[in-house]
């Protein structure tokens, strides 16, 4: 991969001949800035030059990669960077000058892969294996591809306070966590990465800041009073200051796509970045992706995740959308788990019905202006003619098992024949599926929500917050205290562990349903024209045709207690039955749906018998 011209003119930056560092921070609440360098030949402490809009800038001779230094704002405390690429020893300690033109790339030709062959695996570095590092991932990539996963999604990454938690709290946007590996570590996994073919998806919070280690505020207008986000005062998106702000957090975007060569970008809860300016904050950033994506001729993707069923996220910016290439999906999953397992509490009030699912199968969205309950006012908006590979689904991830009362999984109290068939669901489906880490073969580890904050008085907030809030699931005993590094060690999980039983069942499952998606071309049509979809709300049965060009593939789903007799429409010819969750071989009570079907011209289909719980799939060949 070629290295680009892109310059990022803020923070700690190495000059070419290594003769010194640049450093440029926006501080338009104080007077004055100084920069003390802690450590290397050109220690010392050094006052800053005043810019025009608030900013300071001075180059300082001598201090090359791997020097420390603080920022002192005004009169006030040593401060780290805003802007800084690492803190190796926290949020509150100091900055480390890193030159990124050290790092040896090895990813030479990579440029990414189309939209429509993400297959996307969500994990948690911290939790994923046992020593918890970037480095500590690679050896299990090969696993990953033999699973026929094509990229990999990392939880954030940002620096946050302590050596354990999500990575929403980050505070340090520009510095990969220490406690996983800094910026050479995550380089080192992106680069193995690409040697094995897979794009790595980086998962960034524009929403808020964290509550430890949060300086920023003592050197610009990062924070607005006009707006209050669910973790305290909003980002500065619209006010007077804001361009600063934008710039810092577009910067950012770009700084992980170049210097990091991360392929995609999944941004937290878009819904709470508020800005009323005519040009949404997330609007200039797809712009500048986009441009940036051109320039370099890479496939770079802008993933939202938000829950307010707003097409405008992704509709191109000429139709007055904001031209992000594609969304996760609550209301699939919701509507998925509320039918297989009956729950009815918090935001499954609005789910569980069998019209449900259909509805998120056809359109994505479930709800598009129709009365939710939960919310008690009108949802949504309608979801026109997007393509279906804008839409990211799947039956678990980090939010929707970790923010459960007890981080319990589907695999910890669903039966086989239910968790195979949530897996044909979302991997059969029109749109781009997602496993959540140990979910290919059942894990039946908790994921808790934890933190290791060093402040007693936030962690006795989180404490009381986790037994207020809402959250889904039934917890037998007490919650898990969020700040106990038992919780947090209870998470870890090991994929490299041989399989055995249900488990290795499972796996076997899930890499079935991927090679489908890697054989058959029908998983390459993403247009809905040549798809249809039918359901059969009496019997729960739904019934989806996918058109390729070499082939047609139906799939059959069954959330049915009794066996059903159905009449799908099929066209003539001769019908290969790929796969039924119900065969002996998955434990379950035998197939009872023929293994092929002969269809001759001006024919009428034979019906075909489906078990309870159980999934089918018939191709046939164009």
């Amino acid at each position: 991969m070629e290295q680009t011209t892109w310059q990022f003119d803020l923070g700690a930056t190495a000059l070419p001949d290594g003769s010194g560092t640049r450093f440029r921070v926006w501080a338009p609440k104080v007077d004055s800035v100084a920069v003390h360098v802690v450590s290397g030949k050109g220690a010392g402490t050094f006052p800053m030059q005043k810019e025009e809009r608030g900013y300071y800038s001075v180059t300082i001779p001598g201090v090359v990669d791997g020097d420390r230094y603080f920022l002192r704002p005004g009169n006030g405390e040593l401060r780290p960077d805003p802007v800084s690429r690492y803190q190796p020893g926290g949020v509150d300690d100091a900055s480390q000058v890193v030159d990124p033109k050290l790092f040896c790339w090895q990813d030479e030709g990579w440029s990414g892969i189309p939209l429509e062959k993400y297959v996307i695996y969500e994990l948690h570095v911290g939790t994923f294996t046992k020593e918890g590092t970037f480095a500590a991932v690679i050896p299990h990539l090969d696993y990953l591809v033999e699973l026929g996963v094509s990229a990999i999604e990392i939880m954030p990454v940002s620096q946050f306070g302590g050596d354990r938690g999500w990575g929403y709290d980050g505070v340090g946007h520009y510095a990969p966590h220490n406690a996983y590996g800094g910026p050479d570590g995550l380089k080192q996994l992106i680069n193995a990465c690409h040697r094995k073919g897979l794009a790595f998806i980086l998962d960034v919070v524009y929403n808020h800041l964290g509550p430890e280690g949060n300086h920023v505020g003592d050197f610009g207008h990062y924070f607005t009073e006009r707006y209050h986000t669910p973790w305290g005062r909003a980002l500065n998106f619209d006010g007077a200051g804001s361009d600063a702000v934008r710039e810092y957090f577009i910067g950012n975007a770009l700084y992980w796509l170049d210097e990091f060569h991360v392929d995609a970008l999944r941004m937290d809860a878009v819904d709470w970045i508020l800005d009323n300016r005519a040009q949404h904050f997330l609007q200039q950033v797809a712009e500048e992706v986009h441009r940036y994506r051109v320039k370099q001729q890479r496939q770079i993707h802008l993933f939202a995740e938000n829950d307010t069923n707003d097409m405008r996220l992704i509709n191109p910016m000429q139709y007055g959308g904001y031209g992000l290439d594609a969304q996760w999906c609550d209301n699939f999953h919701h509507a998925l788990r509320a039918l297989l397992t009956g729950e009815t509490t918090g935001y499954y009030e609005d789910f569980g019905q069998f019209n449900h699912l259909l509805k998120a199968y056809t359109d994505g969205y479930v709800y598009t202006g129709e009365y939710s309950h939960y919310r008690q006012r009108g949802h949504g908006g309608p979801v026109g003619d997007r393509r279906t590979s804008q839409f990211v689904v799947f039956c678990q991830n980090h939010d929707q098992v970790g923010n459960r009362k007890c981080g319990d999984r589907l695999s910890a109290v669903q039966t086989l024949d239910r968790l195979l068939l949530a897996a044909a669901v979302v991997h059969l489906s029109p749109y781009l599926p997602l496993i959540f880490m140990g979910e290919e073969y059942g894990e039946r580890a908790p994921f808790h929500y934890f933190v290791g904050f060093s402040d007693q008085e936030l962690l006795a907030a989180i404490r009381r917050g986790k037994h207020e809030e809402h959250a889904s699931g039934i917890c037998e005993g007490d919650i898990p205290d969020p700040a106990a590094e038992q919780t947090f060690l209870e998470c870890k999980i090991d994929v490299s562990l041989p399989r055995e039983g249900e488990q290795a069942l499972i796996q076997e499952f899930y890499r079935l349903l991927l090679g489908l998606r890697k054989k058959l071309s029908a998983f390459r049509v993403f247009e809905r024209s040549r798809m249809e979809i039918t359901g059969l709300p009496q019997q729960k049965v739904l019934i989806f045709r996918r058109d390729g060009d070499e082939d047609s593939l139906v799939s059959i789903f069954s959330f049915s207690n009794l066996q059903e007799q159905i009449d799908p429409r099929l066209s003539a010819g001769s019908w290969e039955k790929l796969l039924d969750s119900s065969a002996r071989h998955w434990r379950g009570p035998g197939e009872a749906a023929p293994a092929t079907l002969k269809i001759a011209q001006n024919e009428s289909p034979p019906s075909i018998t489906i078990n309870p719980f159980s999934a089918l799939v018939y191709a046939s060949n164009r």
